[in-house]
């Protein structure tokens, strides 16, 4: 069974979706926001994760930034070392770019994200074990 997807706008939200995932013993997925290789850029994203991890190790989860539509993104979304990468732009751009990913042990996805959005969420940790306990 694939993992949810949790989307991520803090550290904050990175500690509750993997503590929320640590306590129901499931693998979660931490998503960046749609286009947040943009505005926060990559290396802040895998900061994030890094750090949530630090703090949740028993944790099982992977991590996908989300770099909308710019190539660019994913050249230094890659360079840095993430090894999930989410594009939405053309698809002969895309195609070149899961080359050079797979090149690099990583992986490019461009299907839509079916994920718990924590953007505004009264009590991220309540969200998170709501959303990933198993049905």
């Amino acid at each position: 069974m694939a993992a949810q997807a949790v989307i991520v706008h803090s550290l904050a939200d990175a500690r509750a979706a993997l503590a929320a995932a640590a306590a129901l013993g499931v693998p979660v997925t931490l998503a960046s926001a749609p286009g947040a290789s943009a505005y926060a850029g990559p290396g802040w994203f895998q900061e994030v994760v890094v750090l949530a991890a630090v703090e949740v190790p028993q944790a099982a989860f992977e991590a996908v930034i989300d770099c909308a539509d710019r190539p660019g993104d994913v050249l230094l979304a890659l360079r840095l070392g993430l090894t999930r990468v989410r594009f939405t732009g053309k698809k002969a751009v895309a195609r070149k770019l899961a080359a050079i990913a797979e090149q690099s042990g990583a992986e490019l996805t461009t299907g839509r994200l079916r994920a718990l959005d924590l953007r505004g969420a009264a009590d991220p940790l309540a969200a998170c074990r709501a959303w990933l306990a198993p049905k």
